[in-house]
């Protein structure tokens, strides 16, 4: 299918006729100026979204605009018998992991909350509205009564002996589940936070499903907050590849969103008795599915304007911007996991405070921001998109898209084949080069290649950010 398809003409035109200009004040000083195009950022924000509609599972709509994909997964069933079909594969395997399929959710709908007119001017707001929707109807369907909520379906170790397509799963796909028995205060809060952002998304659109969101919002905060618990002790398995280290973050995370969607004090008594209860971090150095502190700090300075959250959000930003390790080429380096999702996250938050004047130098951040996603465009030598720029991912760690077209066999011989992927992910974001700026475009290389559901999530919302720069500055 060609690529020009999923192009908005009119949005592409007027966002490729800018220039990027600007200073880059961050210490690096490997900077190339753009060459034309190479941030478009309204292409590659259709194409991130176009990464997620390649991730679903369950049936798929008439609409499906990926071609080598089809319904999948349609027996997904709870302990007794509960739908759980829907939602997104993980990664480029099948599993469903409820926690970074919410923290995914969240960080989409704030980039939605705060930029939708960049979404509207690449034509792309709708089709944010169905991404997180999609995530949104699982959640609800995952929420079988006030106290219990699936986590998760799928077993990692046997969802690794198959490699192929999804619409081909030949492997057992049990369920797992939250109670007060085994609680998860972590998973229930990202859930309760990724459902109160999103009914704000949803309020003018959809009032009925908005209020639904946010029926269940609170129902799980309240889950969250009653019955406290890590998640991985409930739902084992997620152990060994998605620990939660802490479960205040999202209690505090999860009551600062109702807040904001509901405006009820309550929630942010809450929300300021977790921050001091928890002792969130006053600097933290990262912002991820397990690391929330930036993200309570920014959105807590935006809502209270207190100095107390605009102190913490600046020191974040200030010591991402000026002390944070960097690569040679500039590229924030926290973790060899996920390296570009890290970097993408801080700046995604960091222009959220931008909007903010009060926290810091907004101009600053903007341009820190700019020039994180300018390395993962092309800045650093080559794109790190699949199908996008110049020299892009062409083996990213993913079975659906390692496979020929049907009816043509696909297995383990796929995953060995020194070769492109016969489907392209288009916007997928790859986990990243080492801390050299080295890249090693093998699908085994997992470290390097791996592209997951959160690598994207705070990449689309600053890519929706720094757009909705642009829009600004021509209207």
């Amino acid at each position: 299918m060609e690529l020009n398809m999923f192009f908005v003409c009119i949005a592409s035109l007027m966002i490729t006729s800018i220039v990027l200009i600007g200073t880059i004040n961050a210490n690096p000083t490997y900077y190339v100026k753009p060459i034309e195009d190479e941030n478009n950022y309204a292409e590659v924000l259709e194409l991130s979204l176009l990464f997620y509609e390649a991730q679903r599972s369950g049936k798929l709509p008439r609409d499906n605009r990926i071609p080598w994909r089809g319904d999948s997964a349609l027996n997904d069933r709870g302990l007794n018998g509960e739908d759980l079909t829907g939602g997104y594969y993980d990664a480029g395997d099948f599993v469903k992991f409820g926690f970074t399929m919410a923290s995914t959710t969240t960080l989409l709908a704030w980039g939605a909350v705060s930029w939708p007119e960049a979404y509207n001017a690449a034509g792309q707001l709708d089709e944010l509205r169905k991404a997180i929707k999609w995530a949104t109807d699982y959640f609800i369907k995952c929420h079988v009564s006030e106290y219990v909520f699936y986590g998760q379906v799928g077993d990692f170790s046997l969802d690794h002996t198959f490699w192929g397509r999804p619409e081909e799963l030949n492997t057992t796909r049990p369920a797992y589940k939250i109670d007060p028995e085994h609680p998860g205060s972590d998973l229930a809060g990202e859930t309760a936070a990724a459902l109160a952002a999103s009914s704000i998304v949803f309020r003018n659109q959809d009032p009925e499903y908005s209020a639904k969101c946010l029926k269940h919002a609170k129902e799980l905060y309240k889950f969250a907050n009653r019955y406290r618990g890590l998640y991985h002790e409930a739902i084992r398995g997620a152990a060994q590849y998605y620990e939660s280290t802490d479960y205040g973050d999202e209690l505090a995370w999860a009551a600062t969103w109702l807040f904001k969607a509901t405006n009820e004090t309550i929630y942010l008594e809450d929300a300021k008795h977790h921050y001091q209860h928890f002792d969130l971090k006053d600097r933290p150095n990262e912002f991820f599915y397990n690391k929330k502190d930036a993200g309570v700090q920014v959105l807590l300075a935006q809502l209270t304007r207190e100095p107390k959250y605009q102190k913490a959000a600046r020191a974040f930003c200030d010591f991402s911007v000026h002390e944070q390790k960097r690569t040679s080429k500039g590229l924030l380096y926290i973790d060899k996991f996920g390296t570009l999702c890290h970097a993408a996250n801080v700046a995604f938050v960091c222009l959220e405070a931008a909007d903010s004047p009060d926290i810091g130098d907004f101009q600053e951040y903007r341009d820190f921001a700019e020039q994180q996603i300018y390395y993962m465009l092309g800045g650093g030598g080559r794109s790190y998109v699949v199908g996008w720029g110049r020299n892009p991912p062409k083996q990213p760690h993913h079975a659906a898209s390692s496979c020929p077209d049907r009816p043509a066999v696909c297995g383990w011989s796929e995953f060995d084949k020194d070769a492109p992927n016969p489907q392209i992910l288009y916007g997928a974001l790859v986990s990243g080069p080492d801390e050299a700026d080295k890249f090693h475009d093998h699908r085994e290389d997992y470290v390097y290649t791996e592209v997951t559901l959160d690598y994207n999530a705070g990449f689309t919302s600053a890519l929706a950010g720094l757009l909705q720069l642009r829009v600004k500055s021509i209207t």
